[in-house]
């Protein structure tokens, strides 16, 4: 079902050239490029009724033609929800809510001498526009991973957009609607894929535009973030979900093929890559995987995902080689299942979320850890970082200088401007000292 590729007694120029072996899917955003632009340009044009449009062809319509939800739907859709699954969120969102507040930042200030004082200060984004996946499930926590941070941040205004569903009258899946309601979210919109990251960049209808996009999404949300990047900011390009577990003999089978088919039930692209020393715990994983796929609920999903050429058993001479694995696969989500687990965790340096020890698995971290479950995939957690508030915040640079403290560093500020060939810029400084 798995694949296994094998490591060991390989040498390499650098660990870097690990990542040209390891499991990767199958996502190529440039292939999606002509579709996506097509539709963005159309929402550009069109505005309301190229979204209806495609509301229609991709998600079978919208409620009433109206792709804004109605507060009144929104706080219904909590006042039905299953008690238990509103209790779940409530503790979810305390959690997150303790780590993100721990994520804000006091402004810098720094005196460079008398009357010579740069503050770095901290500002929140104005509006931002949070994107909630509803395909193959109603990603009903990435309401709060994506709200939460953004609320501490304190962005002033927030919407959110979902597909509508076929299957509840065109509208965003009840459950997401609900923890909108619960975090006091009243913006909503039915739109889902591409043409939800065009109306946000552009301001379409009753949305106004936004200046930041976030929140995962399927190969069209992520291409259209890469087009409309610069007229509107995003958090990153998210892909396919994917987990990477470093295993030594210590692991237990049961716990490791459990957590492996937990993110292959996210979809048929999801990467479930396992890099260990142990042939025999490589061994008991595939006869575990066996047993537990053909147990679940969405086998075809899985079995596909594990099958496919982004998942795979990494078999490692020990556990320094597969440190260097996984450090050169950069896994949106990495669990360290060894005998000591903690000092292995502390060497790893390229992955989006680390889950230490036989009991963080993964799904911890979806719903209740209190770290954040929209993380770089696609190996670019090697340069990225996970939705934080610190994706809600800009830093501005205050200057604020007497006339004592230029006039200290006037001939400096002269001397390198005309280095430059910018005379005006000496000039600037000049003027404000004449003879």
């Amino acid at each position: 079902m798995i694949r296994r590729i094998d490591l060991r007694g390989t040498t390499l120029a650098s660990p870097d050239d690990y990542r040209a072996v390891v499991p990767r899917a199958d996502f190529d955003v440039e292939a999606a490029v002509p579709a996506v632009h097509a539709i963005c340009e159309a929402v550009r044009v069109r505005g309301i009724d190229a979204i209806l449009d495609y509301n229609a062809q991709f998600d079978g319509g919208t409620a009433d033609d109206d792709i804004r939800v109605a507060p009144a739907t929104i706080t219904a859709a909590l006042e039905t929800l299953d008690p238990a699954i509103r209790a779940g969120l409530e503790e979810s969102i305390r959690r997150l809510r303790l780590t993100s507040s721990r994520e804000l930042e006091a402004d810098a200030v720094t005196e460079l001498g008398p009357g010579a004082v740069v503050t770095h200060r901290k500002v929140p984004v104005d509006r931002v526009g949070l994107y909630v996946p509803g395909g193959l499930a109603p990603l009903v926590s990435s309401v709060l991973m994506n709200v939460v941070p953004a609320q501490t941040a304190g962005v002033g205004s927030i919407a959110l957009a979902s597909p509508p569903q076929k299957d509840h009258g065109g509208l965003p899946h009840p459950t997401i609607l609900a923890a909108c309601a619960l975090l006091g979210v009243d913006e909503v919109y039915a739109v889902g894929g591409a043409q939800a990251i065009a109306m946000f960049a552009y301001g379409v209808g009753p949305c106004r535009r936004v200046d930041l996009v976030t929140g995962p999404g399927n190969i069209y949300v992520a291409t259209a973030k890469r087009l409309l990047k610069g007229v509107v900011g995003i958090d990153s390009e998210a892909g396919p979900t994917e987990i990477a577990i470093l295993a030594d003999d210590t692991a237990d089978a049961t716990h490791v093929a459990a957590d492996l088919v937990s993110q292959a039930e996210h979809d048929p692209l999801a990467a479930a890559v396992l890099v260990t020393p142990s042939t025999r715990l490589a061994d008991e994983v595939d006869v575990e995987l066996d047993k537990q796929v053909f147990a679940t609920k969405h086998t075809e999903r899985i079995r596909t995902a594990l099958a496919g050429r982004q998942s795979g058993v990494v078999l490692v001479d020990d556990l320094e080689q597969g440190l260097d694995v996984v450090n050169a696969y950069a896994a949106e989500h990495l669990e360290i299942q060894t005998a000591d687990a903690s000092a292995w965790a502390a060497r790893v340096r390229n992955a989006g979320a680390i889950f230490v020890g036989a009991h963080s698995p993964v799904s911890l971290g979806d719903y209740c850890a209190g770290s954040n479950h929209v993380l770089p995939t696609a190996g670019c957690a090697c340069h990225s970082s996970g939705l934080s508030v610190r994706a809600f915040v800009r830093s501005v640079h205050v200057i604020d200088y007497s006339r004592e403290a230029l006039a200290e560093v006037a001939d400096h500020v002269v001397t390198l401007a005309e280095a430059e060939d910018l005379p005006g810029h000496g000039q600037a400084v000049r003027v404000r000292f004449p003879d």
